[in-house]
């Protein structure tokens, strides 16, 4: 008896210890997200305002913005299946520090938020490229994400599109914030 109990508990760690150590290639004709690192703060972060409200209400901006969201930029109507839960607004009413991030060879003004009754659960990355000719923005609702591309030759999927250099710019944030570069409510 107890042979047949030890024998699947070090079938289980041969299998851990070949499935972590194991690295997959990426599928055939994709490749690894873009390289992204944090940029030292300078008078270009704050083109466009020093707070997420600033940047959203800027006047250069606020038309792009509202373009980038679409119909997510109003409240949601009751029943819409695939929408956010609340406005996109409401994503950055307590915004981050604004920050420059710099995605392959592109820098970025990134702006982070949540809501103010459910920031943890409902949380904004809107980045601007220099110039702000190029938005793309992302909304977190806890795992479902809802993401945004504004400007020429700027789409959503595909390697270099938008989701993949939101995700970068959000794990190089993640890693000089001590894992959330998204506001902390207070008490």
């Amino acid at each position: 008896m107890r042979y047949s109990l030890l024998r699947p508990a070090r079938l289980s760690l041969l299998l851990a210890s070949i499935t972590t150590a194991c690295v997959v290639p990426p599928e055939p004709g994709t490749s690894a997200p873009p390289e992204a690192q944090v940029l030292q703060a300078d008078a270009r972060a704050l083109a466009y305002g020093q707070t997420a409200n600033d940047i959203l209400n800027n006047p250069q901006l606020s038309d792009k913005i509202r373009a980038l969201f679409g119909a997510d930029w109003a409240p949601p109507t009751p029943g819409g299946v695939g929408k956010p839960t609340g406005a996109a607004p409401e994503y950055f009413e307590l915004g981050g520090p604004v920050r420059m991030v710099r995605v392959g060879d592109a820098n970025y003004i990134a702006v982070t938020g949540c809501s103010r009754r459910a920031c943890t659960r409902q949380r904004g990355l809107l980045l601007i490229r220099e110039g702000g000719e190029q938005l793309m923005a992302r909304l977190d609702e806890g795992g479902f994400l809802h993401q945004y591309a504004y400007g020429t030759g700027v789409q959503v999927g595909g390697p270099a599109g938008a989701g993949a250099v939101l995700e970068s710019a959000l794990l190089a944030l993640e890693r000089v914030s001590d894992g959330s570069p998204y506001p902390r409510p207070g008490p």
